[in-house]
């Protein structure tokens, strides 16, 4: 077999073995880029190798399609239209939680350029017919100079096409992922064998007291989802309304809180947060919504829930964000193409500045990214749980996109590169009074 040295005569001094500037194998190709440290094996369909013949983890290259994939898309991109298409298969894990695969290939996989001579050699191998882009797989939105045709990035009308890319996969698959909460955002973990749903059951438990909200009070939840907060802070004597854009969320909602005797205190509504006329209320939830906002739009966001608050009011701000506030919002490759179009994410100084030069007092924040880490470990468990259920439901393409999306960001999480900020503000009333505020925080953690 030809080693990797063997390969790269340039740089091991030494002349190349005889046939090996011919055309590369892919395994060849592969071993060359990832400078000789594949640490799982690869084969490919034109019957080539690399890598431990016992690595537990492995990569199928299955046909031409997926090569063209793999060289035609930047970043994490060709990868995952191989994948989701069906042209790269995993070995050794489960594709409900690819978690282990992705671990590996993040912590031991780098790319490096090789030398120019090299490099031609790569590409003629490849071949010209391989390197001209094909169409995607079909559960890939359009990129983001196509979406123009659906209003300008962060319009009412894209917005609402955004989360019914997302959000409008089905309820019942959302079932098989999120358990019984329904719950799609970060947990919080009383201590680390919580279940999901005790976990999920804490988080509305934390912003129900943040908020300070008691029997009598009024609630306004935006992007709420299936209406966990709002039947939540029902339960409890609170009038609470929810909003959201996705109308399989609404349906889902409506007929929890009918079945579970809160239509005198619940509601939740389909349309745009914007459209809330109401004003007056004791506290605004926004869980998981600012993602979907757009950093340029933050001060008309932050202005019109203000606007919504009585003086003395608090709200709550729960969102992914960065573990920076230079790195640029916009989501780019996997995720903006095949999980959250138009997504943004800044980081939480960004978020706390934008609240204040609207007039909010920011009065505590906290970092959470451990506890999605878990939450997503969870959901994964769920979804290889149900795996035939969910591909039955959904398709196969679509199941995957979850797996590798939550198996990912579980990653991302445990790593520091994207994090979960919940901040606490409140609105002053005149002269800068807060009512009865504690002077310290007044929450359980």
């Amino acid at each position: 077999m030809t080693t990797f040295k063997e390969l790269l005569p340039e740089e091991s001094g030494q002349a190349a073995r005889p046939g090996t500037q011919g055309k590369l194998t892919l395994a060849q190709i592969l071993e060359i880029l990832a400078g000789g440290r594949l640490p799982l094996r690869f084969t490919a369909y034109d019957g080539s190798a690399a890598g431990p013949s016992d690595a537990p983890l492995g990569l199928d290259l299955k046909t031409p399609r997926g090569t063209t994939y793999l060289a035609t898309g930047r970043g994490d991109l060709g990868l995952a239209r191989a994948y989701i298409a069906g042209d790269l298969e995993v070995h050794g894990v489960h594709p409900g939680d690819p978690y282990e695969l992705l671990k590996a290939l993040a912590g031991e996989l780098v790319f490096t350029l090789p030398p120019p001579r090299v490099t031609a050699n790569i590409i003629r191998s490849i071949g010209a017919l391989h390197l001209r882009p094909i169409a995607p797989p079909p559960e890939e939105a359009p990129p983001r100079w196509r979406r123009v045709a659906g209003g300008l990035r962060h319009s009412r009308t894209r917005d609402a096409e955004a989360i019914h890319h997302h959000y409008d996969v089905s309820n019942t698959f959302y079932e098989w992922v999120l358990g019984p909460s329904m719950t799609y955002t970060c947990a919080c973990y009383p201590h680390p064998d919580a279940s999901l749903d005790e976990a999920q059951e804490n988080k509305y438990r934390l912003v129900f007291e943040k908020l300070r909200l008691k029997p009598g009070d009024r609630l306004l939840d935006v992007g709420c989802g299936w209406g966990g907060m709002v039947r939540y802070a029902a339960r409890r004597g609170v009038t609470a309304t929810g909003v959201t854009l996705s109308q399989q969320q609404t349906a889902w909602a409506q007929r929890a809180i009918a079945e579970q005797g809160l239509s005198g205190l619940a509601e939740v509504r389909f349309g745009d947060y914007r459209d809330i006329a109401e004003t007056g209320f004791d506290a605004v939830s926004s869980i998981g919504l600012l993602e979907h906002i757009g950093v340029r739009n933050y001060p008309a966001y932050f202005a019109f829930l203000q606007s919504r608050l009585r003086p003395g009011g608090l709200l709550l701000n729960h969102c992914i964000t960065r573990p920076d506030n230079r790195s640029e919002a916009s989501t780019r490759g996997f995720i903006d193409r095949y999980v959250f179009p138009d997504g943004e994410l800044t980081g939480s100084g960004r978020i706390i500045s934008a609240a204040q030069d609207v007039g909010l007092e920011v009065v505590h924040e906290e970092n959470l990214r451990q506890h999605y880490a878990m939450t997503l470990r969870d959901w994964c468990a769920n979804l290889v749980e149900h795996w035939d259920e969910a591909v039955a439901e959904a398709g196969l393409p679509t199941a995957k996109v979850w797996g590798l999306y939550m198996a990912g960001s579980r990653l991302a999480f445990e790593t520091g590169g994207i994090q979960l900020h919940q901040v606490l503000a409140v609105k002053p009333g005149d002269g800068g009074r807060v009512g009865d505020l504690p002077l310290r925080p007044w929450w359980n953690p």
